[in-house]
Parts: C-alpha cells; sequence; structure tokens
C-alpha cells in the first residue's frame, strides 16, 4: 500500500514554494512601479501579491480546516477568492490588447458578490461560526462553489487578451486544483490522498505560470525600451547617435568601410501635394528597402528628415549596392533619391566620412537629383554615376 506523504508535509511544501515565487513576483512588479512611472496596474500588482502570500501562511498555519477557528476559515476562503479576482484583473489589464477596454466593473462585482454570499451564507446557517469541536472543515458550501464560477467566468472572458493560450492554461490549472479541492472537501472527506495532493500543488503550478508570464512582460518593456533608445520611431531604422556607433565598430574590425547618404528628392513637394501620411509611408518604404539591402552587410540608419544613411563593411559592394537602392527606389516607389557614396581611409574619423558622403549626395542633387556619386573610392579615383533613364 502506497504510503502518502502527511497533508502537513504537502501543505508545508506548496505553500513554501508558491511564497518563493510570489517574492520573485514583488521583485519584479517594484521594479515595473518604479521604472514606469508608477503606473495603476503596477501599484494594484504589487498591493496583491503581498495578500497572496498572507493566504500562503495562512493555509500554512491550517486557517482553512481543522480545529481553526471558523471565522478564519471563512477569512482564509474569502481572501482566497479576492486574491484571485485581482491577480487577474492586473494580468487581463497587463496583457489587452491596445482595441480591448478592460472594464474593473465585472471585477469589483464579483468581489462584492463574495462577501454578499458568505454573509447570505452565515445568515442563513448561524452554526456555520458556532465552533463546535465536531466540524474540522466548516462548509461553506456556496463560497467555495462561487470560487470554481469566478474562475469559469474569467476563463470565459480571455478574448481580448494577447498570450491568450498560456495565461488561458494557467485558469485552467487553478480552475482543476478548485475543483479537486472541492471533490476533496464535500465528497470524499480525506479519503483520497490523491485528491489533496493535486488541490495544493496545482495552485503553485499556477503562480509559476503567472511568474513566467510577468517575467516575459518585463523582457518585452526592456526589450521595448532599448529599441526606442537606439531606433527611429517612425522607420525602425536606426537613430542618428546609434548608427553612428554601428559605424565605429564596423571601422574598429579594421576592414574598412563605405557609408551610403541618401536624400529624397522633392520630399517637401510630396508632403505639400500629398499629406504627411503619404510622405511618412514612402519613408517607411524606402527605410525597409535599406533594411534588407543592410543585413548581413552592415546597418541602415536615418539621419534625419529625409536623409537616410547605409554603412557596409563590403567596400567593394558598396557602388553596386548604392544603384541597386537608386534603382529599386525609382522602380518600386513614387520617388527618387539622391545618392552620396563615401569611403574609410586610414586616419579618418566616420563622422568625416558621413561628411564626405553627405557632399557627395548634395551634389548629385545638385546635377540633376537620382544619381550616385561616389568619392574617395579606392583605387578608382572619384567619379559619377547617373542613374539609367
Amino acid at each position: 500500500m502506497m504510503n502518502w506523504p502527511q497533508p502537513s508535509a504537502i501543505q508545508l511544501l506548496a505553500s513554501a514554494s508558491s511564497i518563493t515565487v510570489l517574492a520573485l513576483m514583488i521583485f519584479m512588479g517594484v521594479k515595473l512601479y518604479r521604472s514606469y512611472r508608477r503606473h495603476p496596474v503596477y501599484r494594484l500588482l504589487i498591493l496583491v501579491l503581498p495578500l497572496l502570500m498572507i493566504r500562503q501562511f495562512m493555509l500554512l498555519a491550517g486557517m482553512d480546516q481543522g480545529e481553526s477557528p471558523p471565522l478564519l476559515q471563512l477569512a482564509t476562503r474569502m481572501l482566497g477568492i479576492f486574491t484571485f479576482i485581482i491577480i487577474n484583473f492586473v494580468f487581463m489589464k497587463l496583457y489587452s490588447s491596445p482595441g480591448a477596454k478592460l472594464r474593473g466593473a465585472p471585477f469589483t462585482i464579483m468581489a462584492l458578490l463574495t462577501v454578499l454570499i458568505a454573509g447570505a451564507e452565515v445568515l442563513l446557517n448561524p452554526s456555520l461560526l458556532s465552533g463546535t469541536e465536531q466540524v474540522r472543515s466548516v462548509p461553506f458550501v456556496a463560497l467555495d462553489f462561487y470560487g470554481i464560477l469566478v474562475n469559469f467566468l474569467i476563463l470565459l472572458d480571455t478574448r481580448g487578451v494577447e498570450l491568450r493560450t498560456k495565461y488561458s492554461a494557467s485558469l485552467i490549472v487553478y480552475f482543476a486544483a478548485d475543483l479537486a479541492l472541492v471533490t476533496d472537501r464535500y465528497v470524499f472527506q480525506g479519503a483520497v490522498p490523491a485528491l489533496l495532493i493535486i488541490s495544493r500543488m496545482l495552485p503553485v503550478v499556477y503562480f509559476t505560470l503567472l511568474f513566467l508570464l510577468l517575467f516575459e512582460w518585463v523582457v518585452e518593456r526592456l526589450l521595448t525600451t532599448y529599441r526606442s533608445s537606439i531606433t527611429d520611431g517612425l522607420t525602425g531604422l536606426y537613430n542618428r547617435r546609434h548608427f553612428q556607433q554601428k559605424a565605429e565598430l564596423l571601422l574598429r574590425r579594421g576592414k574598412g568601410i563605405a557609408v551610403i547618404f541618401c536624400d529624397i528628392d522633392n520630399f517637401k513637394k510630396l508632403n505639400d501635394t500629398q499629406g504627411h501620411h503619404r510622405a511618412d509611408g514612402v519613408l517607411k518604404q524606402i527605410a525597409e528597402m535599406m533594411r534588407e539591402l543592410a543585413q548581413g552587410l552592415g546597418a541602415a540608419g536615418r539621419y534625419g528628415g529625409e536623409e537616410l544613411l547605409l554603412v557596409t563593411g563590403s567596400r567593394e559592394s558598396a557602388s553596386e549596392l548604392a544603384e541597386t537602392l537608386r534603382r529599386r527606389i525609382e522602380e518600386e516607389t513614387i520617388v527618387t533619391v539622391s545618392v552620396g557614396v563615401s569611403f574609410s581611409r586610414s586616419g579618418v574619423s566616420v563622422e568625416q566620412i558621413v561628411k564626405e558622403a553627405d557632399e557627395a549626395m548634395y551634389r548629385s542633387k545638385t546635377t540633376g537629383k537620382n544619381r550616385v556619386t561616389i568619392v574617395n573610392a579606392p583605387s578608382r579615383g572619384s567619379r559619377s554615376k547617373k542613374a539609367a533613364l
């Protein structure tokens, strides 16, 4: 016959594991609260997590069953439902898609109903709080089954939540834990040890899944913050400062670089005649071409306004790359570009190379536009290439 662990040992393991996970979540919640302008949802997160820990300590002390006073058993169960409602509101708020409007009213109503149902049970059956020694676990039947209903209702309302599968999986796990707890409490009354293990250990899985979701959220926020610090918000290309850092990194590798400087022809006229939205769309289209051409060769950046740059560590193919870019823009968009190309030499800084490419671009601009002008080409001298019309 299998020797099952003692219920107290199971609860100790479950509570210790849950408290550890919740402590890690509190740490992340505080970091989020400090980093993101003290957003209310993060404030609510760091408020509810300690309450969840308190409930774990209450469960560890056996306050939901055994010889504990009925009032403590009632408080433990109500706290479990309250914290479950709040933590799920927080996570649904975090992961709601921008178009979804998550309202707090349904969650507030569910919390109020918890109080009303508990109060109704006590009023209809005052003996529940009598504290008789014969009652080992007070049967707050309506409250226990209401907890399962709350879980089910929240599970049904995850349509606008990103990462819906992962989040729904956590709710299903907690639903299974609640179902096992109620089955053990009212049907088998402790006769099936496996149900006790399931009801105590599945919440650990639930909190672990929430931790992973929160960790993923933190990583996404860090990546978003990092990307916003190095890229241009409209085009997604590197901003001026980070582009220069990329160029300097390529230059330090010792193979030399080429900078391709592009300026959209008649961009102001495009803005004035077709509007900023259309002009921004063209800018994004060209930026995507540059990002594609730079892949594996270097980096693309936005210097300012309609001025875009490419830096490549492949000096030999820079001229062909510039002409390919000019030709594709002419063929695939409604605009053309004037292009200047400059190459690195010994003792010349990145700032000087960019300046020379800018001057070469200006020469293309003033000698007919839709051209590629190359300066300081290695072993080829200076030359100017006009677009094939």
